[in-house]
């Protein structure tokens, strides 16, 4: 038994990070601190105005558990870290995790490519952003490929060049075909070398080559070619409009600020970079009523640039806030320089802060009754299900499904929802082992086994996965006799969760809820009943289409699949060497051994095979 009076008598002294527990054992805070053993206490002292949170936080703390760091800034690092794998019930939380798309060059390639991504990664590629417009950037990267023809394949080039065709943008003229070794490695890097000066911002050199050849093609009477020159000139001339000046220092820097009303909040941020303004973005946060706004936006600089492979150099806040100079120390580390916060009190840089939140106060006002509707539909609708079985809080939904055309290809699926969302991460697939026909009620028991076993040993090994957590309601495709079969499993692996199953009327629509040996009706107009119809169709929808990549996989068997040693790679290299079956059983194993990526070892397993193929025939033909 986990006694908290006496646990708080052996909290040391040092930094680190504390997780509070409730009694299912789910984390509902993380915190960091400069001393454990003083920030820990004060949660349990009675005398300290703690507000009304955290008071609420402190009557579910079943237990709490810490780790120790070195310094308070190895603790931040740790609390960011932990936030974001954990999402904590009593944590100011962003509502939505965005990724911003980068434009990337491979010039480290021997003839370079220009690709949409969507991490910075230290892979010696040069990128450029981040951008705020996925569109954007794949109509940047279009019109790059159009003027300067490079190319967009996967090929290993220089060692692939001359063994397979050009591609179709070879023909429609946006590719120089590189493959066939149609331009050199030297001029394709002084085309790319005029890509990277305009994705810096360095538009004139473009505009005016194109209008030299739309000229030159006009003149020689190429009207059509000339039209298109044309409207290259008009996406350039479009994306260098976009790029507004909003101050002349040339620096990157973010402009942060909030508005807020009760429960909801919303963070605007102004992405300006080397001087130019290029977009911008708001972001929901859940807060507590009388959380202040130096609590929120240290919440959110902290959560929001644990996952952005981009730091600026300077963050212009609308207010100060907690920890300013441990997340300064921090984003300076993961820069590789100093990264500066400052609220700007006069001037320009004063002005966009407050336009920022004046934005970020419109897009609260118009989108606070949107918000409200999409919480009806996921949340809402969840604690209705839990308000029609009788169950306190429902926050972990795991659906089941099975899969068959008359017992071919068993197949179980599982679905997940958290907060009434789908979580697709969580999805997982099982392909049935031991069952051999179609018995429904035989698979579901095996998926179900599986699933929780599979469960139970990763928590006993204290591995943090998928399995390991368990959900609050299972919720079975059927009826009464999948629910027990449910039921069984769980209780012979001595697990207690509620099971509900899906029913449905003759036209196969969903109809209500089977729970605790009775059927329960629903309001069919209800945000609950939806939920439960979105729920039913996806593990159906999920379970259907891995059966049909079984199926396909199945139809697409190749009898060289069956060649011990003999993967996709060989089975190509043969089908391409040999007209034929019939070529390639005919073919010694000098013959065999001589086609690319095949060896001695395999050829003699292909000869073996078809020949011992060939021998059982002529035993059965006697």
């Amino acid at each position: 038994m986990f006694d908290i009076q006496e646990e708080l008598k052996k909290l040391p002294g040092k930094p680190g990070v504390y997780l509070m527990h409730d009694e299912k054992d789910e984390i509902i805070y993380v915190g960091k601190a400069i001393s454990l053993k003083n920030r820990v206490r004060q949660y349990f002292q009675s005398s300290r105005n703690k507000g009304p949170k955290i008071e609420q936080m402190v009557t579910k703390i079943a237990r709490f558990e810490y780790i120790i760091t070195d310094s308070e800034l190895e603790a931040l690092v740790l609390e960011c870290n932990l936030i974001k794998e954990h999402r904590p019930k009593y944590n100011t939380m962003l509502m939505d995790d965005k990724t911003y798309p980068y434009i990337k060059v491979t010039v480290k390639e021997g003839y370079p490519r220009v690709l949409f991504s969507r991490q910075m990664k230290k892979d010696k590629s040069k990128y450029y952003g981040p951008y705020t417009s996925a569109g954007a950037v794949k109509d940047t990267i279009e019109l790059i490929r159009k003027i300067y023809k490079l190319r967009s394949c996967n090929r290993n080039l220089p060692k692939d060049i001359g063994k397979e065709r050009p591609c179709l943008n070879y023909h429609i003229k946006q590719c120089d075909a590189p493959c066939q070794g149609y331009i050199s490695e030297e001029a394709y890097a002084e085309k790319v070398k005029k890509v990277t000066e305009f994705l810096n911002g360095n538009f004139d050199p473009v505009l005016k080559e194109l209008e030299e050849k739309m000229l030159e093609a006009s003149e020689n009477m190429e009207f059509e070619q000339a039209i298109e020159y044309r409207e290259l000139i008009g996406s350039v001339k479009q994306i260098a409009q976009k790029q507004k000046i909003s101050n002349s220092d040339g620096e990157d820097k973010d402009i942060i600020a909030m508005a807020c009303d009760k429960e909801d909040a919303v963070v605007q941020v102004f992405f300006v970079r080397e001087g130019r303004l290029i977009g911008r973005d708001h972001f929901y946060l859940r807060i507590a009523p009388e959380e202040k706004t130096s609590e929120i936006l240290s919440s959110f600089v902290k959560q929001f640039y644990a996952g952005t492979p981009f730091v600026p150099k300077e963050l212009m806040l609308q207010t100060e806030i907690e920890d300013a100079d441990v997340i300064s120390e921090w984003l300076s580390n993961r820069k590789g320089q100093k990264v500066y916060l400052r609220v700007p009190k006069i001037g320009q840089k004063e002005k966009l802060v407050e336009l920022a939140a004046k934005n970020a106060q419109l897009v609260l006002s118009q989108d606070k009754e949107k918000i409200k509707r999409e919480e009806g539909r996921t949340i809402g609708a969840a604690k209705e299900i839990a308000s029609w079985l009788g169950l306190s809080h429902i926050y972990r939904m795991e659906a089941f499904d099975i899969s068959n055309i008359s017992g071919f290809e068993n197949v179980g699926s599982m679905v997940v929802y958290e907060h009434g969302k789908p979580k697709r991460s969580d999805y997982r697939k099982f392909k049935i082992k031991g069952v051999s026909g179609p018995d429904d009620y035989a698979c579901m028991e095996e998926v179900l086994k599986r699933r929780f076993q599979h469960g139970m040993d990763d928590q006993e090994n204290e591995n943090v996965t998928s399995f390991a957590k368990f959900p609050d309601l299972i919720m079975m495709d059927g009826g009464k006799g999948q629910v027990n079969i449910a039921l069984k499993v769980l209780n012979e692996l001595g697990v207690n969760i509620p099971v509900c199953g899906m029913v449905k009327d003759d036209k196969h629509r969903t109809r209500g809820l089977y729970f605790e040996n009775q059927e329960i009706p629903i309001d069919r107009g209800s945000e609950g009943f939806r939920l439960i119809t979105r729920i039913q169709d996806e593990a159906h929808r999920f379970a259907i289409e891995y059966h049909r990549s079984l199926r396909t996989k199945e139809q697409v068997h190749s009898i060289l699949d069956d060649i011990e040693g003999i993967g996709p790679a060989r089975r190509k290299a043969l089908m391409k060497a040999f007209q034929s079956l019939d070529e390639m059983k005919a073919a010694d194993v000098e013959t065999l051994a001589e086609v690319p990526s095949m060896n001695r070892s395999a050829a003699e397993k292909v000869y073996e095979f078809f020949h011992k193929i060939n021998d059982i025939k002529g035993e059965e033909d006697r």
